[in-house]
């Protein structure tokens, strides 16, 4: 039976049309021998390619084109370990040597690499060129025979038989296959003229000639090569010769974090041990202690130490140089991950459930989550980098696909549509995925659109095939693998775009799934914002604050969550947990980290929020369905609202072990691939029979677990990021100025934009002062106030496009001396008139002049030719210029800052109507308005939100200068008025409030921009 030896897939980047996974599924049914992936320079594919063929139980081929300069493409096929480590490092030479995406091997090279590989060489190279490598590889070596239905089939096979008569060599018979099926061909087209930016119609001889180049079975093959039946035959015998398969990858993690004279387990139950001693100093709990000895038994026996001395390597080393780190994810479920200071939620406190984290019985490597401050976590990548080398340490790739609408612009751009109506059409589609068929021909239609023209359904149909294929291979956000062996000789490592990095050519799933160690080294603002809170604080009073510094259960703290008082505030300042804290009330450290896991798809799918805030308030008992579960379900009412309390469900009244049970965890996933539910929620429902647990019973709650287990929060993540929910409401509540400052000097981060933000800050007392060239320093600073208090004045960061080393050289200058003039600041400073022009018309030379207009007039009149008059003003006298009225000044404020400290947008739109006779409300005043009744609003939109688990609502921030408020939009209501919804950024709404409790949101009937001043009377129907 033949195979198929020369297949690329969409990892080949805009050459091939198929994923990998689909052309083995394909090369399975059609009953070929075995197929091979040979991506162009590369491997990215094969670990998805993998998973399938291994599911199927179908030889996968291992390989790649490799390009080779003065030759062309080469085809290696991996037939042994050996060989494949050479192919991986071949890979990894031919790219660090090359820009991006444009990596070669020399012919010398590709010859060394010999010795467990199969060598394809194509056949239009010379016999001298080629000759080398036929010498190097010896029996494994053949010349490619491809046909491809054009006229020019025979030259090239008489070609090829000639070049393997004079190498002495065999031809091998392929499809050179681009796609799994021939109805691909057209996608392939439009991913050629992409590749060139050229139009399809315009791509001449460089276009497919025909749909010839997919998968064959082999009746086919043997037909098509009929005249050269050794070629056909001659692909079995490479393919069991090319035996290698990527699940004999020989991975191991580095052991040199031991020191010398110690063994892993030995000085990692050292570190523990001292840690907890550490973090307990009046004596550690007897469950805890004993929880840590279960931990590192499990840790010994699967033989991770070194990974858990690497983790806290790192973390330490964060901590020596004062970044804050904090691991989340599963790993808070360990007590000894908490011990090594990895994590921060302590054992004594939670419910852990160690087997989430590390099973003996699924023996898979653990994941370990950890966060570092975002502007400083470049320093520890680095740090991984030169510790274990560039050959043993590389960061995780990851895959950008197109989306709904990039498929769609740059299959337009490709078919040459009018850009008016390519940006029509794109608008058309959802930001993430093509438009549902049932709705798209409604927005072709509001889009001004034909739905029936054949030339944008054309477009639409490929678009369709578009979205999902690779687009390009980008850096993981934080994913680290490292390897006790030369990591470039298990998979090919690369340098990435951005300087400093490298990494492997596979992604989190595929080091995943070939059991690879990764550990994610993540960045996250808040901690940053945090650091630099209590940096402010510390030089505000005098002394050190740290994260530990802060007093735990501050009462005024719950109370402003409890009023929903959040912006800025870390995981709870969305509108969506703000209508649900006053609801909950969280009183508590435990009641965020239910706030943190209950405002999830998970929670709102499975049906368990209103049942447990109707048992949290009384208002309905809380119930068991099995004795056994009152453990379990006690902590959260009688509702499981964790994945910890899943996988202790399915022990307790399932049967399940607990490796078994996050074996059912896995199914669920969350964050990964879907699949498998049906044979564990059988089992799972068997079990809980053989217990005694009636159908009824056993049926709720596995639908429960189903709910749930789509989008599941573990209690161990909620958990760490409780631990900054309450440190940083903590902040906003006794320190506003200090967190509005650092909240600025740590975007971009967080929901709100900075003129939100400080607008907060303002209406809770800060005064904020305006960015100033003689008092500002580049980031946001406090200044002190006669009462006591501080006041936040706003940094030179602040104005749109100044250049931060110029803004340092001006705080320099002014910190030196005091500058007399705009012309002074500009030679003591040494900065450019477009920077000072930009100063002028932020109004930060209001020190200098105190008009905008006469400072941007000044900043014109320098002489700019010769550096000896720079500092010399024009002779001539200085215009009377008219101030700039309100309007003017607060959109000059806005372009140049982002925010205005003298006005707000939402208060002249207000005004513009009430002037047209319209009864505008603030958003403050909404504390006042009855359910059910009809307001108007205007206000800047702050965000836009369409939860999935919202059946089909959009909900948008409304901002005026007292507040925010939540505008709730129908579907029908969002369809009726989509272009102005999706793009205005200052809205006049009316709706009909609806009152909850505390909370107030407003349903919205219609919307029209405030510069209309009227409502327009046909969009004011009510939608339902």
């Amino acid at each position: 039976m033949p195979a198929e030896l020369v297949a690329r897939s969409a990892f080949s980047l805009l050459h091939g049309a198929s994923h990998p996974e689909e052309l083995v599924e394909q090369a399975h049914a059609l009953g070929l021998s075995a197929l091979a992936i040979t991506d162009r320079d590369g491997v990215y594919g094969l670990p998805a390619a993998h998973e399938v063929a291994k599911r199927l139980g179908y030889p996968l081929i291992c390989g790649a084109t490799v390009t080779v300069e003065h030759i062309g493409h080469v085809v290696l096929l991996a037939e042994t370990e050996a060989g494949w480590a050479r192919l991986c490092r071949l890979l990894s030479d031919a790219h660090a040597n090359h820009p991006k995406g444009r990596a070669r091997s020399t012919l010398a090279a590709t010859a060394e690499a010999a010795g467990g590989l199969t060598c394809i060489v194509p056949d239009d190279a010379e016999h001298a060129q080629l000759d080398p490598l036929r010498q190097a590889y010896g029996h494994s070596f053949a010349v490619r025979l491809a046909r491809y239905d054009a006229p020019d089939d025979p030259a090239r096979t008489a070609r090829a038989t000639a070049l393997a008569h004079a190498l002495d060599a065999p031809l091998v018979a392929t499809s050179d296959v681009l796609f799994h099926d021939p109805q691909r061909g057209q996608l392939a087209d439009v991913l050629t003229a992409i590749r060139r930016r050229t139009p399809l119609a315009r791509l001449g001889t460089a276009r497919l000639p025909n749909r010839a180049r997919f998968l064959r079975g082999p009746e086919a093959l043997q037909k098509r090569f009929a005249d050269h039946p050794e070629a056909v035959w001659q692909t079995d015998v490479i393919a069991e010769r090319c035996a290698f398969r990527l699940d004999r990858l020989a991975y191991r993690y580095p052991r040199e974090v031991v020191p010398e004279g110690q063994t892993p387990i030995g000085w990692l139950t050292h570190l523990a041990e001292t840690g907890l001693e550490r973090r307990m100093p009046l004596g550690v709990p007897t469950a805890v202690r004993a929880q840590l000895t279960h931990e590192l038994a499990v840790v010994e026996q699967l033989d991770f130490p070194s990974y858990f001395l690497t983790v806290a390597d790192i973390v330490g080393e964060a901590r020596r140089r004062g970044i804050l780190a904090q691991g989340r994810g599963s790993a808070a479920n360990s007590a000894l991950c908490w011990a090594l200071g990895v994590t921060e939620v302590d054992p004594s406190r939670a419910r852990l459930v160690f087997e989430r984290f590390l099973s003996p019985e699924r023996g898979e490597p653990p994941d370990i989550d950890v966060d570092f401050e975002h502007e400083r976590r470049e320093e520890i990548l680095q740090y991984v980098y030169d510790r274990y080398g560039r050959d043993r340490a590389a960061m995780v790739s990851e895959v950008i696909t197109w989306r709904g609408r990039s498929a769609v612009r740059d299959v337009g751009r490709a078919s040459e549509l009018p850009l008016d109506v390519l940006d029509r059409l794109a608008f058309t589609q959802g930001r993430w995925r093509a438009a549902p068929p049932d709705e798209r021909a409604a927005r072709l239609q509001e889009a001004g659109l034909d739905p029936l023209n054949p030339a944008l359904l054309q477009v639409l149909r490929l678009a369709d095939q578009l979205v999902g294929l690779p687009r390009h291979i980008g850096i993981h956000s934080g994913g680290f693998v490292i390897s006790d062996t030369p990591l470039v000789e298990l998979v090919p490592v690369e340098p990435a775009t951005m300087p400093g990095r490298t990494v492997v050519q596979w992604d989190k799933y595929g080091v995943e799934g070939l059991r690879f160690v990764k550990v994610d080294l993540l960045a996250l603002g808040m901690l940053t914002a945090i650091r630099k809170a209590l940096d402010l604080l510390s030089a505000q009073q005098g002394r050190r604050w740290t994260l530990a510094d802060i007093p735990a259960e501050d009462p005024d703290v719950y109370a402003m969550f409890q009023a929903a008082d959040t912006m800025g505030v870390f995981q709870i300042e969305s509108r969506a947990q703000q209508a649900m804290l006053p609801r909950l009330r969280p009183r508590c450290f435990y009641d965020l980290v239910v706030e943190v896991a209950l405002v999830r798809p998970g929670p709102i799918q499975g049906g368990m929020v209103h049942p447990y805030l109707r048992r949290r308030t009384g208002e309905e008992p809380v119930t068991y369905p099995h004795p056994a579960l009152v453990p379990i379900l006690e902590r959260t009412l009688g509702v499981p609202l964790f994945q910890e309390q899943v996988m202790e469900i399915a022990v307790a009244v399932g049967g399940f072990s607990a490796g078994e049970a996050d074996g059912l965890r896995r199914a669920m996933g969350a964050w990964r691939k879907r699949g498998g539910l049906d044979v564990w929620g059988e089992r799972l429902k068997a079990g809980m029979a053989e217990r005694g647990i009636a159908p009824a019973f056993a049926e709720a709650i596995y639908q429960q677990i189903l709910g749930f287990g789509e989008y599941g929060f573990p209690e161990s993540h909620a958990s760490s990021f409780a631990l900054l929910v309450y440190a940083s409401g903590w902040l906003k509540r006794h320190v506003p100025a200090a967190f509005c400052a650092a909240l600025l000097d740590s975007q971009p981060m967080g929901f709100y934009a900075p003129r939100a933000l400080v607008a907060d800050a303002q209406r809770h007392g800060v005064e904020v002062r305006p960015v100033d060239v003689l008092h500002s320093d580049w980031t946001a600073t406090l200044e002190p106030r006669p009462d006591g208090t501080c006041a936040l004045r706003l940094g030179l960061g602040q104005v749109a496009g100044l250049v931060e080393a110029e803004g340092r050289a001006i705080v320099a200058a002014v910190r030196a001396e005091r500058p007399p003039s705009i012309a002074a600041l500009a030679v003591r400073a040494n900065v450019r008139p477009a920077t000072l022009q930009r100063l002028a018309e932020a109004n930060a030379l209001a020190s200098l002049t105190p008009d905008r207009r006469q400072a941007v007039f000044a900043v014109e009149g320098l002489w700019t030719g010769l550096p000896l008059f720079a500092s010399l003003d024009r002779d001539e006298p200085e215009p009377d210029l008219p101030p700039l009225d309100a309007a003017g000044a607060l959109l000059a404020d806005y372009r140049t800052l982002g925010l205005s400290l003298h006005d707000h947008a939402a208060r002249l739109a207000r005004q513009r109507l009430e002037q047209a006779g319209a009864s505008v409300r603030t958003v403050a005043s909404l504390a006042e308005a009855k359910d059910g009744e009809v307001v108007v609003l205007a206000g800047l939109v702050a965000s836009r939100q369409k939860p999935g688990t919202a059946a089909g609502l959009i909900f948008l921030g409304l901002e005026d200068e007292t507040g925010q408020a939540n505008v709730v939009v129908f579907p029908e209501a969002w369809a009726a008025q989509r272009a102005l919804l999706s793009r205005a950024r200052l809205l006049a709404v009316r709706g009909v409030v609806q009152a909850s409790g505390e909370v107030r949101s407003v349903r919205l009937l219609t919307a029209w921009r405030p510069e209309d001043v009227t409502e327009p009377a046909s969009k004011s129907r009510d939608f339902h």
